[in-house]
């Protein structure tokens, strides 16, 4: 039994470990690959299930696309699965960034061509997410109308305000327009978490919300205030890693951790490393207390989320099976591929595809994934050396 289980999360680990060395392009780009890895190539959770999971983080304060491979690192390996499946595809840009800590250089170094056809892999990737995933969760022109009207409003408001009730919305229309109509049969997603761990969970995400403020004020110290800031930054964030930058910027400026320029090279090499952008905290860490302080805002921006998806979860599984629940993630789901659609264009086309030559290197790039049927990670390096070569001619 424990043989089997230190398999599952040994495979987990690789697994996210891959994905963590590869995954560039920010948040939306992230739930392509792990669409491509869990549910096409290993088949962890179905179609359905996978975007019940996205519709969920979107929810949740916090990294949006860490989220969701915590959510299925517990789904395949308990609370110890879910913490191997963070560790996996985080510890890659940790790593980096806090070389680029210790090194004090921006990303300038690395060849603006490399970074470019990384970027550029991203559209290809999101591309195949949104065709895929429209597919099974827009198969009829009604779900089709709400995503391209998730898109278009995504589009005009861009806010991630805006997107928590643009889902809302959605999801209030598929109970109405779908209640009485046939529903997708749905997966068992099956999780060793209990409802009374998911309760814990909770009860700790606020214990520590409220208590390390307190802490903070009986017992001054650096590596106390850094986890303070840290956790707390991490638990009102909505919108993902870009969000989080102005807020952890009016944290460690004005009190005098960290010089202006500081920040400013930080964010220009959290902007050239894989894996979520949350990781700049891990370069904040460094900067303000060394290796120990890496770790220290490592953890502390990241719990929020581990301890969130851990209380809802359990409940999430049971709640997805009732019928009106079932309807309205129809619109939900449908909304989920709008929003998809619409960063595909912003940020990820707008930012990437400039030349003619860019929108040849996406179109290989999709061809390679799509229909020659290469894993990811191998279309990334691709790209990336077409990048470099390209610029360099």
């Amino acid at each position: 039994m424990m043989t089997a289980r230190l398999r599952i999360w040994l495979e987990i680990f690789f697994v996210s470990l891959r994905l963590g060395l590869t995954s560039f392009g920010g948040p939306v780009a992230h739930l392509g690959y792990f669409r491509n890895e869990y549910v096409k190539r290993r088949k962890w959770l179905d179609e359905h299930s996978y975007a019940d999971i996205v519709a969920l983080c979107q929810f949740l304060p916090g990294p949006a696309s860490s989220q969701v491979g915590i959510s299925i690192g517990m789904i395949r390996g308990g609370i110890v699965g879910g913490i191997i499946s963070w560790i996996g595809f985080t510890l890659p840009s940790v790593v980096m960034l806090i070389l680029f800590a210790y090194l004090f250089i921006s990303g300038d170094f690395i060849n603006e061509g490399l970074l470019h056809g990384l970027k550029i892999v991203a559209v290809a990737v999101v591309a195949q997410a949104v065709i895929e995933m429209g597919r099974k969760l827009t198969p009829d022109r009604t779900r089709i109308t709400i995503a391209i009207v998730a898109a278009s409003i995504t589009l005009l408001y861009p806010t991630a305000l805006g997107q928590i009730l643009l889902i809302i919305a959605a999801g209030f229309l598929g109970y109405r327009l779908f209640l009485n109509g046939e529903k997708p049969k749905l997966n068992e997603m099956e999780l060793t978490l209990n409802k009374k761990t998911g309760i814990i969970a909770i009860l700790l995400f606020f214990a520590l919300l409220i208590g390390l403020p307190v802490l903070r004020s009986a017992y001054p110290s650096m590596g106390i205030s850094m986890f303070d800031t840290f956790y707390r930054v991490g638990s009102i964030v909505f919108g993902g890693g870009h969000v989080v930058l102005p807020l952890l910027e009016r944290e460690v400026v004005p009190t005098g951790w960290l010089s202006d320029e500081a920040f400013l090279t930080g964010y220009g090499a959290a902007q050239a490393v894989p894996g979520p952008l949350f990781t700049f905290a891990s370069y904040l860490g460094t900067m303000i207390l060394g290796w120990k302080g890496a770790i220290i805002a490592t953890v502390a921006i990241f719990l929020p989320s581990f301890l969130l998806v851990m209380g809802v979860l359990p409940f999430w599984n049971s709640i997805r099976k009732y019928t009106a629940i079932q309807a309205a993630l129809m619109g939900v789901n449908a909304a989920v591929v709008g929003i998809l659609l619409a960063a595909l264009y912003h940020p990820i086309w707008t930012s990437s595809i400039k030349t003619t030559t860019d929108f040849i290197l996406g179109l290989v790039a999709f061809t390679l994934l799509v229909f020659w049927k290469l894993p990811p990670w191998i279309v990334v390096l691709f790209a990336g050396a077409s990048g470099y070569v390209i610029s360099i001619i």
